[in-house]
């Protein structure tokens, strides 16, 4: 399999031996043999980890184990933790949606800031006619039917040659270990159903259906390799970018078949909707001034212009707290953390600004983000669960407020509802000989 994966790289130049790549791993059986491969082949090259936060204490194991690899390959590792489902919320999208989103625009930022030439992900042969499947169930354009490109613009997808076979025949010939995602045998997830329920379906129709939607990918590629280059001319011509990543784009009122194709492609690169796209094209170069969201960039019709910029995202990465920390900051508030002996001068503070919980019931690092809807903990004083919005709406917070309102946990367990009350389950007990304090103005 190492030369086919070498030959593979080499035939589709999706990289030259010498450049730097960052390479996606989950943890998963396809993302491991992709970074094994990479290490095999002596290319030069990082992994980088997402924790979506979906799956508790499963997902920090991911976490520990992908960090685990990282250093047994001897390679740099990244890794981050994302509030996926705050950010599913806000932008009204699946789940899936919104961590594939999340999980690009931190690929991206790694890249451009450590210098990565490509970012390498692990999609094989079956992702292909899976991913082909959804978006026909979706409404698609040309590029919809040739599934997962093996390169796109620094996206590469150096495995999409191998089959789920060849990936189980490898795995049980180096000897590797990978962590299931649970998550994966669950049907509500769309790419499951199509995968469990659908494609058994077509290949008892078709047997071959793997290689054949393959060769169809392969067959459309071609019309598609030219839509981009005409893509990529206009570009060339009509956009570019300032020191501080705006992005400037000329525009005219000729909104031709041509033209229209051409826009929507690029604006598909920044998750802009089809709807989107027919308002924009619909305004006139006087009606200036008017603001298109998508999850990741905000775009302003000026003129004879767009201006397009990315979003942060700073509001769906919970905030690490290492056990050496003193102060964290908590949007324009520091938070200051100290450690004091649970003798007989020390007072528990009442106050709900202050935390005051047994220092040896933490698990560092701790987390920071803002509190979500089914989130629940044990209020100080009871043995029973409470979900967090019905403690704050008992506590007649308002809902403006409510939204804002941010949790501190300990290994997926909140510990303390922020400028509230903290968990039972940290309290100080007589056995508690260490208190840790956390403190917000």
């Amino acid at each position: 399999m190492l030369e086919d994966f070498i030959n593979f790289v080499q035939k589709e130049n999706l990289f030259q031996a010498d450049e730097k790549i960052l390479v996606a791993v989950s943890g998963g059986i396809d993302s491991m043999v992709l970074s094994k491969l990479f290490s095999m082949a002596h290319f030069n090259f990082a992994i980088a980890h997402v924790n979506f936060s979906l799956r508790g204490e499963e997902s920090l194991a991911d976490e520990v184990f992908v960090k685990k690899w990282a250093k047994t390959l001897k390679v740099p590792y990244y890794s981050i933790v994302f509030d996926t489902k705050a950010f599913a919320e806000k932008e009204k999208l699946s789940i899936q949606v919104a961590a594939r989103m999340l999980r690009y625009a931190w690929f991206e930022e790694i890249r451009v800031s450590e210098g990565y030439a490509y970012i390498a992900t692990a999609h094989q042969a079956m992702d292909q006619a899976e991913t082909v499947l959804i978006n026909l169930s979706r409404g698609t354009g040309i590029a919809g039917f040739h599934g997962i490109p093996l390169k796109n613009g620094h996206i590469i997808r150096p495995m999409a040659f191998a089959s789920q076979e060849e990936l189980f025949d490898f795995v049980v010939l180096q000897k590797l270990t990978w962590r299931e995602d649970s998550s994966n045998e669950s049907t509500k997830y769309v790419r499951n159903f199509i995968r469990h329920e659908i494609i058994p379906k077509f290949e008892e129709i078709n047997p071959q259906f793997e290689t054949s939607m393959l060769e169809t990918s392969r067959k459309i590629q071609g019309i598609e390799a030219w839509m981009r280059e005409e893509v990529e001319m206009w570009r060339s011509q009509h956009v570019h970018q300032d020191s501080a990543g705006h992005l400037f784009v000329k525009i005219s009122d000729n909104f031709s078949a041509k033209m229209r194709v051409i826009y929507e492609a690029f604006l598909k690169e920044f998750d802009f909707t089809f709807a989107q796209m027919d308002q924009l094209f619909s305004l006139s170069s006087e009606k200036v001034g008017q603001v298109f969201e998508s999850p990741t960039y905000m775009l302003n019709h000026d003129r004879a212009q767009w201006v397009i910029t990315r979003k942060t995202q700073q509001d769906f990465r919970p905030i690490l707290v290492q056990e050496e920390d003193e102060e964290v900051l908590i949007d324009s508030k520091t938070m200051q953390i100290y450690v004091e002996e649970n003798g007989p001068d020390f007072a528990i503070t009442t106050a709900a600004n202050v935390a005051c919980v047994d220092a040896d019931s933490l698990t560092f690092p701790l987390e920071i983000r803002k509190y979500q809807e089914g989130d629940w903990f044990c209020p100080l004083g009871m043995n029973s669960k409470k979900l967090i919005s019905d403690f704050l709406t008992d506590r007649k917070v308002p809902v403006a407020v409510k939204k804002d309102t941010y949790v501190l946990l300990s290994k997926g367990s909140i510990v303390w509802v922020i400028g509230h009350r903290i968990d039972n389950r940290f309290k100080i007990g007589d056995k508690t000989e260490t208190v840790m304090i956390f403190t917000l103005p």
